[in-house]
């Protein structure tokens, strides 16, 4: 059997939805440690990639069941609906790489202020650093957390600020989620084209009159 018959082609369907599993595994993974991280989760987008990599993750064993039954509506559909999660998944990408230091500092900062203190203590013990970001807009916020901060890094006179620890996050965090969603969005066109061609093929082993 060379390789572009049908049973090549269903291998092929079979190997490409496993690495689609993958890949919505770690789209969730590296998603989930970002929101896990203090206000980090103040940045939305990261929740719409958790959201994608879900939709990928089910997408992916319909895929396979498509690719073991050869049902040609299944096919169908399931071209559909990976096609609509590449556009999803490519717009979410897109989103991750595009959002500015500046941006993400707006967002980090409107979840900080919002804080009460018991709250914005216990995250500044947990990063080990004091305030937020030392700006001239909120020097006075900035100086009452110093004043208030109980984190270890403050007795040894060596602490960060917050809001640069979560940046600092935060830009690796959406540039993981950002490549590696744009990149293997890439693949879904040809998983669309690789599950059209695969449609359209004969299965040896059925009936010649049961084809459509």
């Amino acid at each position: 059997m060379v390789c572009g018959g049908f049973t090549c082609s269903k291998n092929a369907l079979y190997s490409l939805n496993v690495v689609y599993m993958l890949v919505g595994l770690l789209l969730i993974a590296v998603a989930a440690w970002g929101k896990g991280y203090g206000t980090v989760s103040s940045i939305h987008i990261i929740g719409g990639v958790i959201a994608v990599g879900v939709f990928v993750l089910l997408i992916a064993v319909v895929g396979l069941v498509t690719a073991s039954s050869h049902n040609q509506v299944m096919l169908f559909f399931y071209m559909l609906i990976l096609f609509l999660v590449f556009l999803f998944q490519f717009g979410v990408s897109c989103s991750c790489l595009a959002i500015s230091r500046n941006q993400q500092g707006k967002l980090l900062n409107s979840s900080w202020s919002y804080m009460g203190d018991d709250t914005r203590q216990s995250l500044e013990q947990h990063l080990d650093c004091c305030g937020f970001l030392n700006t001239t807009a909120s020097i006075e916020q900035f100086n009452k957390d110093i004043n208030a901060c109980t984190a270890e890094c403050k007795a040894k006179m060596l602490c960060s600020s917050c809001g640069d620890l979560m940046l600092q996050h935060s830009g690796k965090v959406l540039k993981i989620l950002g490549g590696v969603g744009l990149f293997f969005s890439f693949t879904q066109i040809f998983g669309v084209w690789l599950a059209m061609r695969y449609r359209n093929q004969k299965d040896p082993r059925s009936n010649p009159s049961a084809f459509l």
